[in-house]
């Protein structure tokens, strides 16, 4: 099937019983393309193109059966179950957008110079989309200055700055807004702006751009959740915390609401404590982001990071317990304790900075049952610490630590610091974990 625009602009080719490509899966020209291509010889590819292709707009048939070879190709989740089949193996394409795809600038610009379409969409996409896909800047420049719509959607509802998804693609995104690309331009389905897609790969810089073109800062995708709440829902690895937090202080300094919240009702509070994000941690709460907001599943914040300190230990989540407490978290209710010895039974730090924040909890037996053996061997100085205050009460250097951070409430954060005492002291009131309990 192939559609036109009114101008003539835009041809779509859709796989299909009438799509007749110019040069088949079988043919010569396209196995001796896919050699080309697999041993990267772009003057091979280039020959190929220029002087062996039916016309410069010529549909070529690919295989998609190029994922037995790639394992890092992703396939579509119903694949992998079995339940759709292998059988279409029909994949279309053309010579612009093999150039494109692959930085062929000469080749590019040699077709566009003998009348290739820049906005021919084959397939699922145009050439426009593949150079931004694979960040090739040349190309997408020759692309824009023939003409190429920068608005152009791709057969899944995504423009080409939906694509400038990597650092490296900073440069086409650039030219694209340069070419008057709409920086709010929404993805069909999921109703995401572009700046959606760089918060939540952690690109400041593809962030601080969108956001100078006029990005909307608090725009919802289809789940109502805005570009910070994508940044701090992915801030999970380690490595990239730092790239999240840059996005998360340029997104607040243009005015990013910290306390909107999806179709969950969570906030980015909720998302950056559930991954144990620290700083992000302290970079909403510093702009007033609500400790005790609550979601649907009835979890705030504190409850979020407690779930998933055991899975987050290289990232420390006690430090982002005693955060959220020092900022005035609601505590979990003392009957409760016993589930959170269970679920944080291999990070104690976490337990101990909990435990801490009440005057007194009655120790019982149940919780010793609630620790699996080879944790405690593991843990052997801090569980006996805590299971020693069955049969004892807290001491006093606790209970006016206590005192004082009632006196002081949801200003711990800010108040202990000032006050004229030793650090370590400072420390103390601030919940600083010590490896014991007494």
């Amino acid at each position: 099937m192939a559609t036109e625009s009114k101008r003539g602009e835009t041809r779509r080719i859709r796989p299909g019983p009438d799509s007749i490509p110019d040069h088949p899966v079988g043919s010569k020209f396209v196995q001796d393309l896919k050699r080309a291509l697999a041993q990267q010889d772009q003057e091979w590819v280039s020959h190929l193109l220029q002087h062996r292709a039916q016309c410069v707009d010529a549909i070529i048939e690919l295989s998609n059966d190029d994922w037995m070879k790639d394992p890092s190709a992703q396939l579509d989740p119903l694949i992998l179950l079995g339940l759709w089949s292998l059988e279409y193996k029909q994949e279309l394409t053309s010579p612009l957008c093999i150039a494109a795809r692959h930085g062929y600038t000469d080749c590019l610009q040699y077709l566009l110079q003998r009348g290739a379409k820049p906005n021919m969409i084959v397939g699922t996409k145009s050439a426009l989309h593949a150079a931004c896909e694979n960040a090739h800047t040349d190309c997408t420049e020759v692309l824009l200055e023939y003409g190429a719509n920068p608005r152009l959607l791709t057969e899944e509802g995504l423009s080409p700055l939906h694509l400038c998804d990597t650092a490296q693609s900073f440069w086409c995104a650039k030219l694209l807004l340069k070419f008057r690309a709409d920086v709010n331009q929404l993805t069909e389905e999921d109703q995401e702006s572009p700046l959606h897609v760089v918060a939540r790969r952690g690109l400041h810089n593809h962030v601080h751009l969108y956001l100078r073109y006029g990005a909307s800062v608090n725009v919802m995708n289809v789940h109502l959740e805005s570009p910070l709440g994508s940044a701090c829902a992915s801030a999970w690895r380690l490595e990239s915390q730092g790239d999240y937090l840059q996005v998360c202080k340029v997104l607040i300094m243009y005015g990013a609401n910290v306390n909107s919240v999806d179709d969950e009702k969570r906030s980015p509070l909720h998302k950056a404590s559930k991954n144990a994000s620290l700083q992000l941690v302290q970079l909403l709460l510093r702009h007033n982001a609500d400790v005790n907001a609550i979601d649907y599943n009835g979890c705030s914040p504190l409850a979020n990071v407690i779930q998933t300190a055991p899975f987050k230990e290289e990232l420390n989540p006690q430090w982002t317990v005693q955060t959220l407490l020092n900022y005035g978290s609601r505590r979990v209710w003392p009957a409760a304790f016993p589930k959170v010895i269970k679920s944080c039974a291999a990070s104690p730090k976490t337990i101990e900075v909990l435990f801490n924040s009440y005057q007194q909890i009655q120790v019982t037996e149940k919780w010793m049952e609630e620790v699996p053996e080879e944790l405690f061997q593991l843990h052997q100085p801090f569980y006996e610490s805590l299971f020693a205050l069955a049969s004892s009460p807290r001491s006093l250097q606790h209970l006016c630590r206590f005192a004082a951070r009632k006196l002081f409430g949801n200003q711990c954060h800010t108040l202990i610091p000032r006050l004229p005492i030793p650090k370590c002291l400072c420390g103390y009131l601030l919940l600083e974990p010590e490896g014991l309990v007494y």
